[in-house]
């Protein structure tokens, strides 16, 4: 089991909320003046599994003082999320627009959010004993630091307070190649944070180009063994490095055919290492959020005292289910996620 009390309180998911406009790849909805519209951030994508499988969550970021940020925060409140932390400063909500079947690491995707609200938070503004308040888990990813110097400075505040409080913390390592674009690479500013975190989850990849973990040079195309093997060298290094870090979780999603899948995970504590089945499917809906739903996976069955391998069960069979869900979030409600959990199998 991976130690955590959640002592009655809930998680907090820090980061920027974001509209998703996925227009179709012809450009048909010029025609028919219908652009599809998603609500999105991969920590909101989080907070909303999470609150749909029960676990107390609140949202923090922030958003415009006017009626389209009102309507945003009616909609996350309708999802069972806290929304009364949210910072009403700044004058937009973050865009992004993304080809319809195309993936946010793909060159395809098209950022507008310089200068939104969250871009514009500045440190020392930020109550965070009241941000905390009744928060036992705090959750953010390597997007918030990257949209500018001013939201990486105000992650590390908020480090600092939870991490001096008690508070465990979790850090997904998302790597956007068009963000980072203030004159820092990742590896100037991630180390320096990852240092308060509790949990890492990310890959082999991201941990060598945000952690400056090293891998073998044009390691792809290797067995799942070696893939595994490599995991657990990367994740002992991370917590030879950040020796606060309890948990490191890999997730590995490779290209199956032409529009299919394949994916399978690691988990590495103090206690060992586990990875879990094959998942692999000819034809997915959508690969938008299936990393925050393995995070939510994670963050949901660890709150819920859950044994390791049982932890990373969920979340690979969490994350997965999501391919097949045409929206940033999942909607897949935790005991049907259990029904789909594949026997485990060895190397």
């Amino acid at each position: 089991m991976i130690e955590f009390d959640p002592a009655g309180k809930g998680v907090l998911c820090f980061g920027e909320l974001l509209l998703r406009m996925s227009p179709d790849a012809g450009g048909t909805w010029l025609n028919t003046h219908q652009l599809p519209c998603f609500l999105g951030g991969a920590e909101l994508n989080v907070a909303t599994a999470l609150s749909l499988w029960e676990i107390p969550v609140t949202y923090f970021t922030a958003l415009p003082d006017n009626i389209l940020a009102e309507q945003l925060k009616n909609s996350i409140a309708g999802k069972g999320i806290g929304t009364d932390k949210i910072l009403a400063q700044g004058e937009r909500v973050g865009i992004y627009y993304l080809p319809q079947g195309t993936d946010v690491k793909n060159a395809g995707v098209i950022y507008d959010r310089a200068n939104s609200s969250f871009a514009t938070l500045q440190p020392g503004t930020i109550d965070w004993s009241a941000v905390f308040k009744g928060v036992s888990w705090f959750h953010f990813s390597a997007i918030c630091p990257a949209v500018s110097a001013s939201a990486a400075e105000v992650c590390l505040e908020a480090l600092k307070y939870a991490s001096a409080n008690g508070i465990f913390i979790s850090l997904d390592l998302n790597y956007r190649a068009k963000l980072w674009q203030y004159g820092k690479q990742p590896a100037d500013i991630m180390p320096g944070l990852a240092a308060y975190c509790d949990l890492i989850m990310g890959n082999i990849w991201a941990a060598e180009r945000m952690l400056d973990i090293p891998i073998p040079l044009d390691f792809q195309d290797k067995t799942k063994a070696e893939y595994l093997s490599q995991a657990e060298l990367s994740s002992r290094e991370i917590r030879r490095q950040f020796p606060k870090c309890k948990v490191i979780a890999n997730t590995f999603r490779f290209d199956a055919g032409e529009k299919g899948v394949k994916y399978f995970t690691s988990l590495h504590t103090a206690n060992g290492s586990y990875h879990s089945a094959t998942y692999q499917t000819e034809e997915i809906v959508d690969k938008v959020g299936s990393g925050d739903c393995f995070m939510a996976g994670l963050i949901y069955s660890i709150n819920q005292q859950k044994p390791a391998q049982e932890s990373l069960d969920f979340a690979t069979a969490a994350a997965f289910n999501k391919l097949f869900i045409a929206s940033d979030a999942t909607s897949t409600r935790a005991a049907d996620i259990y029904d789909s959990i594949l026997p485990h199998e060895k190397k």
